[in-house]
């Protein structure tokens, strides 16, 4: 043991710095039930009364935004209501509830939500004890997956095996079907006797410019990929880094198709929002139907209808807890606002590793990462580039070969986004993250909203 007093400061200082890390991420994480708790109170009536529990379990925010949906309408039908996180409950919190409406995400081939992995590890692997609860189930997912509404499903049947007592059979509901919507509402009404007539519509469209188009990988052995930048008409807009931006498509022979979603890529201080979007081609060399339009067909100085959704489950930390920032492709965008934003506030502590085809034709922002490495904007930069001979790896590689400087980085705090593709990526960077952590601190990271992912 040294008795150099020098020392003794400097290794102060250090437990001093970690204790204040520590504290933030609590303290982000009060401060985001506090909200949740006080949007919820707002929705019961003066004179109180018990308030009928809406749980929610969103990945991409669009659970969530229904849950808050649900509440709004009891509201105005003289309900009184609450809403919470089903990942912030137990069995022991549903069943002293009484009654419960859930909504629930399905993300990609069956799974939950990643704030759900808790919940489902502690509490799903067997029946609880929830006789005497009645509970009614949405569930949400996308029939392109084969796995349709599979965690929906799971959370169903665990349910019903710990003996609780479905108010109505399980809705399902496709890529925001208003059918399936329309049913849940007059489910609503026939469990609580009131008349639900609130209006369940998606927030109205925005109308925006599209300003810039830039490509970005000239020559790439890959698709296209452009860098679009769309200026609001006529409103101001407001969002966080982590939202995500939903355009409305034109209609296809008077018939309007489904709108597409992309990662926000700029912050409202930039004064219009950025995407960055992959030209599709179909197998028979058509385009796809939203990228072949915003990359082509739409002209700069056409007006597009848009749209902002918050996405909770993609925000970030307070500015000053460490961040490490993973994607490939096209998820480069959800993972710029971040650094952006830090900038933002005077603050770096930001590590990015980034993947894509060949750093002659595929370093996407390349001056822009330069510049923020210089500035202290990014405090590291690591890319791989899987087409070079050099180098033929993907970005999980980088996980692997800096382990041991990720699980200081984590040790110290920081915060785990990755943003990118569903397949492959996602599931690559996962199982990276669980060899260099370990599964259970993974988990663990996950329950405590510090490892967060926007896939695709």
């Amino acid at each position: 043991m040294t008795a150099d007093p020098v020392r003794w400061l400097w290794a102060a200082v250090a437990v001093a710095l970690w204790l204040a890390v520590v504290a933030a991420v609590g303290w982000r994480r009060a401060r985001a039930r506090r909200a949740t708790a006080d949007r919820a109170s707002a929705h019961a009536p003066a004179e109180g009364g018990d308030a009928l529990l809406i749980a929610f379990a969103s990945q991409t925010g669009q659970a969530e935004e229904l849950a808050w949906m649900t509440a709004a309408s009891l509201s105005e039908a003289g309900l009184p209501s609450r809403v919470a996180r089903l990942g912030d409950l137990d069995p022991d919190a549903l069943k002293t509830a009484g009654r419960v409406l859930i909504i629930a995400s399905t993300t990609g081939e069956g799974d939950g939500p990643d704030a759900m992995s808790g919940f489902a590890r502690k509490h799903m692997t067997g029946p609880a004890d929830l006789s005497g609860l009645s509970y009614g189930l949405l569930a949400l997912g996308d029939r392109t997956y084969a796995d349709f509404c599979g965690f929906g499903r799971a959370l169903d049947l665990w349910l019903r095996s710990s003996r609780a007592t479905a108010l109505f059979d399980r809705i399902e509901v496709d890529d925001g079907d208003a059918g399936a919507i329309r049913h849940w509402r007059h489910q609503l009404g026939a469990v609580t006797g009131r008349a639900i007539e609130a209006d369940w519509t998606p927030p109205a469209w925005d109308r925006w410019r599209l300003v810039a188009r830039t490509h970005l990988n000239p020559g790439s052995p890959g698709g296209e990929a452009w860098l679009l930048a769309f200026e609001p008409i006529d409103h101001a807009a407001h969002w966080a880094a982590g939202d995500i931006a939903e355009i409305g498509l034109p209609a296809v022979d008077g018939v309007a198709p489904a709108s597409r979603e992309y990662s926000v890529a700029s912050l409202p201080s930039d004064g219009r929002v950025e995407l960055i979007v992959r030209r599709s081609v179909r197998a028979d060399g058509t385009p796809g139907l939203a990228s072949g339009w915003l990359t082509r067909e739409l002209a700069v100085g056409d007006p597009i209808d848009m749209r902002i959704r918050v996405n909770s489950g993609f925000h970030g930390p307070t500015p000053e807890v460490p961040l490490i920032l993973i994607g490939a492709g096209t998820g480069l965008a959800g993972l710029r606002a971040h650094w952006r934003a830090r900038a933002a506030a005077g603050h770096g502590g930001s590590w990015l590793m980034f993947g894509e085809r060949t750093s002659a034709h595929d370093a996407f922002l390349d001056e822009e990462l330069r510049a923020a490495c210089a500035s202290g904007v990014l405090s590291r930069l690591d890319r791989v580039f899987s087409r070079d001979p050099g180098d033929g790896r993907y970005v999980q590689a980088l996980i692997a070969q800096h382990a041991g400087e990720l699980v200081d980085w984590v040790e110290r705090g920081a915060t785990v986004l990755v943003c990118g593709s569903l397949e492959g990526m996602s599931q690559g960077v996962h199982a990276a993250l669980e060899q260099a952590l370990g599964a259970d601190r993974l988990v663990t990271l996950a329950e405590a909203g510090r490892y967060r992912r926007d896939v695709y």
